[in-house]
């Protein structure tokens, strides 16, 4: 037990050693940039003030951005979502397959849910004992569900979701503005250490690798950056680009897609003065999301969307004829 308890300790704190290493590389980025190359080498005040100030913009989005996709907390399913003791009592009680589901039915049939595991069944997580919504997933890592999980990222150290997708994206825009940055205002001085023009021993060393090290950051984040520009281009995660979400008419990875503004605003907001800023701005709360109007018009576990919406998910739907039609398959 002790050695188990200590193995997660280990795991835990080895979790941290990408964002580590980010981090030491972003501190040494500063003291390469702002010391060695706007203190020591640039000798034109004005020029040197522009940079810093510019460099400093930057560098503030840039952590902020990172913080906040550090330290936000995915967001997991709320307590509609959880089997209450009753249900969960009743459903390991039974015995009878078909009871069971039957059971697991009654549930669904009171949630706003139209997602479906690959061969039709309700998503439903076995380990945290819920019914999934959509988009929602399972975190192997984090061991728990997350509502629109993207991916779990070990360069933050966290799962993507819903509640810092936001964040994320303005965290690979503005690591790749701040790697080009630095790079483009470098390299004419890069220039002038390479060809012996400037002589500083120490400055030439730090100067050389900002380059290549801005470059080589900013040639990799610009195809993950690019990446998810699409993925949000289309409204999928990363999860739904491998494998398109199963509705009741089956696949569709477009399932979700409401056009390219639309996609935009589910995930920066309508108000386009918090976009650039890592500031919650997304779409509703990651349990129920909007999708193309075939899906809705052939869900039979959601037949009056308004119910949902002006009344809340806590009255009965009219219609529970279906209730013992349905498939569910237990997710992990």
């Amino acid at each position: 037990m002790a050695l188990s308890r200590g193995l997660r300790c280990c795991q835990r704190a080895f979790a941290w050693l990408p964002v580590l290493i980010i981090a030491l590389v972003v501190l040494w980025s500063y003291y390469a940039y702002v010391c060695e190359l706007c203190l020591v080498t640039l000798s034109n005040p004005v020029e040197k003030v522009a940079y810093l100030i510019i460099f400093h913009i930057l560098f503030v989005l840039f952590v902020w951005t990172y913080w906040k996709s550090i330290f936000t907390l995915p967001v997991q399913p709320g307590k509609k979502y959880h089997m209450s003791y009753a249900d969960k009592e009743r459903y390991e009680n039974e015995e009878r397959p078909e009871v069971q589901r039957q059971i697991l039915a009654e549930i669904a049939r009171k949630l706003p849910v139209y997602t479906r595991t690959g061969n039709g069944g309700v998503r439903f997580c076995d380990r945290c004992q819920l019914i999934k919504p959509d988009r929602c997933h399972h975190c192997s890592v984090c061991a728990i569900c997350v509502l629109k999980m993207d991916h779990h990222c070990p360069w933050v150290n966290n799962c993507i979701g819903f509640s810092n997708y936001k964040f994320f994206l303005l965290f690979l825009a503005y690591s790749l503005l701040y790697c080009l940055y630095i790079a483009a205002t470098v390299f004419k001085y890069f220039i002038k250490y390479w060809t012996g023009e400037l002589t500083n021993g120490r400055s030439k060393f730090h100067v050389l690798f900002l380059l290549f090290v801005a470059v080589m950051f900013f040639v990799s984040l610009m195809f993950l950056f690019g990446y998810h520009c699409w993925l949000v281009s289309r409204n999928r995660s990363t999860l739904e680009a491998f494998s398109a979400p199963v509705f009741q008419n089956g696949p569709d990875k477009n399932g979700f897609n409401l056009g390219f503004v639309k996609n935009l605003q589910q995930v920066f907001g309508e108000e386009k003065k918090l976009w650039l800023l890592p500031i919650a701005s997304s779409q509703g709360d990651g349990h129920f999301f909007p999708m193309r109007a075939l899906c809705e018009a052939q869900n039979p576990l959601l037949a009056n969307e308004e119910q949902w919406e002006d009344d809340g998910i806590d009255e009965e739907p009219h219609d529970s004829g279906e209730a013992s039609s349905l498939a569910i398959e237990r997710e992990t």
